[in-house]
């Protein structure tokens, strides 16, 4: 149903980085993010259990309702997506377009995922989990494609907001037995799950972040965090200044458009590009829904 997302290498990024760069487009779906496999794979589970389900609610900053909401509609199911205030309006518009009930609660994703839990009570919805082990399945079966398709790669960054993508990474890097080194990458602004990797428990922190709201989630997942400090080899944090140059990068040498979040990524491989020379290093593009306005200023203000 997703047909595989391609990974290229861009010679004016390589010679940008020093070395040579694989990138994961996972920009390239139907939703423009890397969320909607597991999605797919959840709610073909979820409604082969519960047949007579009327429908699920979800808490996201985007790419995750959108998701939900793409794949529930292929089911027939309502999908309920709360949102924080003030959230990116074309991933909104992008929601209400896949057929979902939009409705806007608390400051941060943590209050809206908090929200979603009440009113999955109240209205006798499933809710579904920014983190399960359903929606990390889903989403390997791309990464699976990705490291089958490149030469051996020796390092890849991958960005971690609540954690199903580089879960699911790990799991396709221990699938195939590869010796890849997974970093996992945080905003400076939104360091939760950096600071929860070095102290190896659950640490809560405020965010902040201005660009990268895909990761910018206060309270990890035990879960998530128990299966990365068994598998990342470390977790980074970047500036917001650093990934809006990482977007600016990535139209520039490929003229694609990277969210923040996905640009965090090849943020933190750019600061470290000179302890990778000579070596081959992945990159995960995971999603391009950035909002025009916000796009404009990162082009201008660079």
């Amino acid at each position: 149903m997703v047909p595989p997302t391609p990974q290229f290498t861009w010679p004016l990024l390589n010679e940008r980085a020093g070395t040579e760069v694989w990138v994961k487009h996972e920009n390239h779906t139907a939703i423009g993010s890397f969320k909607i496999r597991g999605a797919l794979h959840y709610l073909n589970r979820l409604v082969a259990c519960e047949p007579g389900l009327p429908g699920v609610i979800a808490a996201t900053r985007g790419n995750f309702g959108q998701a939900v909401a793409f794949a529930a509609r292929r089911h027939g199911l309502s999908a309920t997506i709360v949102v924080p205030h003030g959230n990116s309006a074309e991933k909104n518009r992008a929601m209400r377009a896949q057929g979902a009930e939009l409705i806007e609660h608390g400051g941060d994703f943590q209050a809206a995922f908090e929200e979603s839990g009440r009113l999955a009570k109240q209205r006798g919805l499933h809710a579904m989990a920014p983190f399960h082990r359903d929606l990390v399945q889903g989403i390997a079966v791309s990464k699976l494609n990705f490291l089958r398709h490149c030469l051996p790669l020796d390092v890849v960054y991958v960005p971690v907001g609540m954690g199903s993508g580089a879960c699911a990474l790990i799991a396709a890097r221990d699938a195939l037995k590869l010796p890849t080194k997974i970093v996992g990458v945080a905003s400076d602004t939104a360091p939760a799950i950096a600071l929860s990797f070095a102290a190896r428990r659950v640490v809560v922190h405020s965010v902040a972040t201005r660009i990268a709201d895909g990761i910018a989630c206060s309270t990890p997942d035990p879960e998530a965090l128990a299966f990365m400090l068994r598998g990342l080899e470390r977790v980074v944090c970047v500036s917001d200044d650093k990934t809006e140059a990482a977007i600016r990068a990535y139209f520039a040498d490929t003229h694609n458009l990277a969210e923040g979040a996905a640009a965090a990524a090849l943020a933190a491989l750019l600061r470290e590009s000179s302890a990778h020379r000579g070596r081959r290093v992945g990159v995960v593009l995971t999603g391009g829904n950035l909002d025009a306005t916000v796009f404009t200023r990162v082009l201008t203000t660079g």
